[in-house]
């Protein structure tokens, strides 16, 4: 047991000695604010999921740190994401603009749902055919008299 105390206070010990100082955010709140704002709308380009604010990889430290330069020459948020558009292509935006070149983008979930709906309308009716092929309840004549006498049973 008091090895289990020396070992926790060794690792106590050690949690300040990896513990990192927060790095300063940009002097002027109203850069980084719109810094914020531009960034949420850009993707990360290797996490791909995540918004260019969120994500803590290198790459996207070092393009914030550029978009922060951009910023402070006095550019406008439309001439920064053009900037990140023709170094980056449309990928980075989360809302690429339509064009033909992101038409199936844009139309290709409502494409495959009217595709769905198509195959289940066919599907159904293929089995409503089926059904009414086969009779009432698809039931042979010995099934439906056993049905009935059982049914008939059950009233008394």
């Amino acid at each position: 047991m008091k090895y289990f105390y020396v070992l926790m206070l060794v690792l106590l010990a050690c949690t300040d000695a990896t513990a990192k100082e927060a790095s300063p955010l940009a002097a002027d709140p109203v850069v980084e604010q719109r810094l914020i704002t531009i960034s949420e709308e850009l993707r990360c380009l290797v996490c791909q999921n995540e918004s260019l604010a969120g994500s803590r990889a290198d790459l996207a430290m070092d393009l914030r740190r550029e978009l922060r330069s951009l910023i402070k020459q006095g550019k406008s948020d439309s001439e920064i994401k053009e900037f990140m558009v023709s170094r980056y292509g449309d990928f980075v935006l989360y809302r690429p603009p339509v064009k033909p070149t992101t038409w199936l983008l844009w139309a290709g979930p409502f494409g495959l749902m009217l595709a769905g709906v198509v195959a289940l309308f066919i599907y159904l009716r293929r089995r409503n055919a089926e059904i009414s092929d086969k009779g009432p309840a698809g039931l042979t004549d010995e099934e439906r008299k056993r049905a009935d006498a059982l049914l008939q049973e059950g009233d008394a």
